[in-house]
C-alpha cells in the first residue's frame, strides 16, 4: 500500500468516495429490481442507478455477482447511458448469468436473450432480440440471442437479433454483430467477421 501524501491523497479520496456511492446505489438498484419483480442474484453490485422495466407476464432473471456501471464516471472510458434492462411483451425472458459486468449497456428483449457466465459488455453496448415497433410491417420476427460464457464485447458494440456468440469470443470496438459467431476467435467490423482465432494462451 503507498504512503498517504499528496501524490497518493486524490486517490484514496476517489476510492472512498466511490465505495460509498456504490453502496447507496446498489440499495437503490435492489429496490427498483424488487419492484420491477427482476431476480437479482447476490453480491451484484451498481455505480450509478440502472432503469429496469419488466413487462408483465414476463422474466429478469440476473445472477450473482454482476457489476452494473451506470454514471458517467463509473467507467473511465465513458458511459453515456444508465445500464438498461428490459422485457417489452409477455412471455419474453432475459437470463444473466453470474459474473457478467456491464457499463451503460441495453439489454432490449421481447423473446429470449441469455448471457453466459463473466460475459463482458463494454461501454455503451446493445443486445437486442427485436426491431421493436411490431405495428409496422416492415419489421420482422423476433429471434432470440445468446452470448456464450466469457465473451467479451468491446465498446459501442451492438448485437441484433438472431445471434449466437460463441464462448470467449471477442467482439471489437464500435461493431454491428448481424450473424453468429463461433468460440474462441476474435470478430470485428460492420458486419462483425471473424478476424482470427483465440489461442488456448490467449483466452478461457
Amino acid at each position: 500500500m503507498r504512503d498517504l501524501n499528496r501524490d497518493s491523497l486524490p486517490h484514496l479520496f476517489s476510492c472512498l468516495v466511490r465505495s460509498g456511492s456504490t453502496r447507496w446505489d446498489t440499495f437503490w438498484a435492489r429496490l427498483a429490481a424488487w419492484w420491477w419483480g427482476v431476480s437479482l442474484g447476490r453480491g451484484c453490485a451498481f455505480r450509478g442507478r440502472p432503469q429496469f422495466r419488466r413487462n408483465p407476464g414476463s422474466a429478469i432473471v440476473i445472477g450473482q455477482n454482476c457489476m452494473f456501471n451506470s454514471s458517467a464516471t463509473s467507467n473511465w472510458i465513458g458511459v453515456n447511458r444508465p445500464c438498461m434492462v428490459s422485457t417489452l411483451k409477455e412471455g419474453a425472458e432475459i437470463t444473466i448469468r453470474e459474473g457478467c459486468g456491464f457499463s451503460g449497456t441495453v439489454v432490449w428483449c421481447a423473446k429470449k436473450i441469455i448471457l453466459g457466465r463473466n460475459v463482458r459488455c463494454g461501454a455503451n453496448t446493445l443486445i437486442c432480440d427485436t426491431d421493436g415497433h411490431s405495428d409496422d410491417p416492415r419489421t420482422g420476427l423476433d429471434v432470440p440471442v445468446e452470448i456464450g460464457d466469457n465473451a467479451w464485447l468491446g465498446v459501442n458494440v451492438i448485437v441484433l437479433k438472431g445471434v449466437t456468440i460463441g464462448e470467449g469470443t471477442m467482439v471489437g470496438a464500435g461493431s454491428l454483430v448481424t450473424r453468429s459467431l463461433p468460440a474462441h476467435v476474435v470478430a470485428a467490423g460492420v458486419p462483425a467477421r471473424v478476424i482470427r482465432e483465440i489461442k488456448a494462451r490467449e483466452g478461457f
